[in-house]
């Protein structure tokens, strides 16, 4: 019982960032983003959707080690009522880029902190109805309209499938903490 609700919250999780803006994940300005101290860091959690995904799964969605800070995937894919097309794929992308701007907000970090990009496609999906140039092309092109040169490390791996059925890609991030702190 335990591991098929943990396996059902984790879809919810992936679909609200497969199916909402980030804006809609986040809630009251007051309570998130949450900041849960480590021994050597904290877990950033910027939302009530996050906050269930911790306390149900342990999920994490930025955890700073030192002066690391480790973004878990988030889900590129499709929602019920989208296309499967390059335009639908670029807006999907869109989506999980503005989700991601939105946890590494909750770090204090933007984008050009960013060390590594670590991204998981689905190649052959029939949730997608382009070519495999096609796929990584707009991803590439969404990419940069988020993240500025100089540009960083990056790792795309292809795979069979993700946790959330409709899902194309999942983009996992590290970031470095500057010394000061924040956002260089």
């Amino acid at each position: 019982m335990i591991k098929r609700t943990a396996i059902a919250f984790a879809t919810f999780l992936c679909s609200a960032c497969v199916t909402q803006p980030a804006a809609d994940v986040a809630t009251s300005a007051g309570v998130f983003p949450r900041v849960i101290p480590t021994v050597d860091g904290a877990v950033y959690i910027p939302s009530q959707g996050h906050q269930g995904a911790y306390d149900s799964i342990g999920y994490a969605p930025a955890r700073r080690a030192g002066d690391t800070v480790y973004i878990s995937g988030v889900i590129v894919g499709r929602a019920p009522d989208e296309g499967n097309d390059v335009a639908a794929f670029k807006a999907q992308a869109r989506r999980a880029f503005d989700h991601l701007a939105h946890v590494l907000e909750s770090a204090g970090l933007g984008f050009e902190n960013v060390t590594i990009i670590n991204s998981f496609h689905v190649w052959d999906s029939p949730h997608f109805a382009g070519t495999r140039e096609e796929h990584i092309n707009a991803l590439i092109e969404v990419k940069n309209e988020f993240m500025k040169p100089p540009h960083p490390a990056w790792t795309a791996v292809g795979t069979t499938g993700l946790l959330e059925p409709t899902g194309l890609v999942e983009i996992q991030l590290i970031a470095h903490v500057p010394p000061t702190g924040g956002k260089q």
